[in-house]
């Protein structure tokens, strides 16, 4: 596999405290706080790009959920004007169900990612990331390997770089601002994605680890596994109907999914795709 994109982090590991007291969303099982230890390992230092996908895709000749489904979920607010009545999801009806969409297509057909090279890949499933690992000779990281990761050696601080989302008013992270779901002020640059090392990296070098792009990781999701679970590179239940995601995404807000934070964490079933979940990888 060529370099990553942004190169690779050799991280230490060690204990490290994990999870949040304090989470939003009960449902989510981001507490209690533990003392959780890692394995030494190395994490790509950016989300896999468009462009490191398209290489994976014309070598192997892969075919994802979405392009095999026929659809994947796009963004209302992102669809061009002439796109025809799509169905919503039914809780969340910015999500639309798009024919077409898929990694090369981001918004459906007449849409592609030309100037999106350096931008994280999305539309990919759990399934396909796990499939770019195989050929790539790489895997996901565990949720416990990523969450070390994103704390940057800070001790259970909200952010990748430490306790205010926006210190000294400057833009840190990708997110949605404004009024969701209707009035994004593009206030950190962009409405949409960015390219996967935009903004400051953490303490340990790596970008964007909350905001832009909810990263796959390895484990299947629970809410409360880890309460009973391994406290030694603990990797999730045996068996599960979800899989983990971690980071938020440009499309989290406040008032509805305060999740990007470095604890926070949610669930979707392995062949799920839309226009704001990617993946890094690990060795």
């Amino acid at each position: 596999m060529p370099e990553p994109h942004g190169g690779w982090r050799s991280l230490d590991g060690g204990p490290f405290l994990m999870g949040s007291a304090d989470g939003p969303y009960s449902a989510d099982g981001e507490g209690p706080v533990r003392e959780v230890a890692v394995s030494p390992f190395s994490l790509a230092a950016t989300a896999v790009t468009v462009a490191e996908f398209a290489a994976f895709a014309e070598a192997t000749g892969h075919t994802t959920d979405a392009e095999r489904f026929g659809w994947s979920f796009v963004f209302a607010g992102f669809l061009p004007r002439d796109t025809a009545p799509t169905r919503g999801a039914a809780a969340t009806p910015w999500w639309r169900q798009v024919f077409g969409a898929d990694w090369n297509h981001p918004e459906g057909p007449g849409t592609d990612t030309a100037a999106r090279r350096d931008h994280p890949v999305v539309h990919v499933s759990h399934a396909d990331a796990v499939a770019y690992c195989a050929w790539a000779g790489v895997r996901l990281p565990t949720e416990a390997e990523w969450e070390y990761a994103a704390r940057g050696g800070l001790e259970q601080q909200p952010f990748p770089w430490g306790a205010e989302r926006d210190p000294g008013g400057e833009p840190r992270m990708n997110i949605w601002r404004g009024t969701f779901p209707d009035r994004n002020t593009a206030a950190d640059g962009y409405a949409a994605t960015c390219p996967v090392d935009a903004f400051e990296a953490n303490a340990f070098g790596l970008w964007n680890m909350t905001g832009n792009v909810w990263e796959w990781c390895a484990d299947w999701f629970s809410p409360g596994f880890h309460k009973r679970g391994p406290r030694t590179d603990p990797a999730g239940p045996p068996v599960g109907q979800a899989r983990v995601l971690r980071g938020g995404s440009h499309l989290c807000h406040e008032s509805y999914c305060l999740r990007y934070r470095t604890s926070a964490r949610m669930g979707n079933t392995p062949d799920s795709s839309s226009g704001n979940t990617g993946f890094r990888v690990a060795r």
